[in-house]
């Protein structure tokens, strides 16, 4: 049975919204560094680079990571490497995994790296923000900045007051924290920003890519994704706007495919997984929610697959 309840999902987002608002994450967290930076000349994602250090450092694959070549108005060029640490429980040799990138980058690329950490959890006194030994007279002192999430908890008319999307971003981060375990709750939290961003003026692109990271940070089970998606367009109705239809078939669209994805997989095995490509043709959201509905009462492949054959089903595109 498919969890009725979803996980919240962290890293994936804070990767896709680092590429997307390079610059304005910048400005947001460390506007002393933005202002060094050439924004005249394109930053540049090094994600095989990335990855080839991960892989020779032996510390496994941190989704959220980003390395980036920047320009300083000097004109010498810098990499820059944002560390976004989401885990649930405390790390004692994080500094130490920094300092672990920091170095191999360096020995490998021969390039200056600046090391940034975004701190996502909940623990209030788990800071690191250096690694270092010192023995007979030979010493490593390596610092980073290191940003805590949830000290913004103290700062929401700030947040509020911000039309940077990390204001956004760190409004969403901070909602799926506390809302964790209350998911009647987590509505109202993603029915407010929802109603914030609209109110913020931001251009259109801006709004459905925030609108994106907003759905997938705060899940939602399917009645009150419903319930959700009914309000949105009552709200989008009195300001006479339209985004929840690309909304749907961007993020909603995405998070049901990959509940059907869970779904076939655990209730018909490597048959139930051969029905994916067929099912991701689909475009109609609510076509979809049928299929991943009907998923618990289906007990073979072709009873499931009458559900989006049937012509009583809504098949247009929502």
């Amino acid at each position: 049975m498919v969890n009725e309840n979803p996980q919240t999902e962290f890293d994936s987002p804070w990767k896709q919204i680092l590429q997307l608002y390079f610059e304005e994450f910048m400005l947001f967290f460390f506007p002393e560094a933005h202002e060094q930076i050439d924004w005249t000349k394109q930053p540049e994602f090094l994600d095989k680079e990335l990855e080839q250090v991960i892989r020779d450092a032996e510390l496994g694959k941190h989704l959220a990571d980003k390395l980036v070549k920047i320009y300083l108005k000097d004109g010498s060029e810098t990499w820059v490497l944002i560390h976004v640490e989401i885990q649930s429980q405390e790390e004692s040799n994080f500094g130490r995994r920094m300092y672990t990138y920091n170095y191999r980058i360096y020995d490998r690329y021969k390039r200056p790296v600046v090391s940034l950490a975004v701190l996502g959890d909940e623990r209030a006194n788990w800071r690191p923000n250096q690694f270092g030994y010192e023995l007979f007279g030979c010493s490593v002192n390596f610092q980073f900045p290191a940003i805590k999430l949830i000290d913004y908890q103290q700062r929401q008319s700030e947040l509020e007051a911000s039309r940077n999307p990390f204001a956004t971003v760190v409004m969403a981060h901070l909602a799926a924290l506390e809302t964790r375990n209350d998911r009647l709750q987590r509505k109202q939290s993603k029915l407010a920003l929802v109603r914030r961003l609209y109110n913020q003026g931001f251009e259109r692109q801006d709004i459905l890519n925030l609108l994106a990271f907003i759905d997938w940070m705060l899940t939602l089970p399917l009645d009150l994704e419903r319930e959700f998606l009914f309000e949105v367009e009552q709200l989008e109705s009195e300001q006479r706007m339209q985004y929840v239809t690309s909304f749907e078939r961007s993020g909603i669209r995405q998070g049901l495919l990959e509940g059907i994805k869970l779904g076939l997989k655990l209730k018909f095995g490597t048959d139930g997984s051969s029905l994916l490509p067929e099912i991701s043709t689909i475009e109609g959201v609510e076509q979809l929610r049928a299929v991943l509905t009907g998923l618990e009462a289906a007990s073979t492949i072709e009873e499931l697959r009458q559900i989006y054959h049937s012509p009583t089903t809504d098949t247009q595109p929502d």
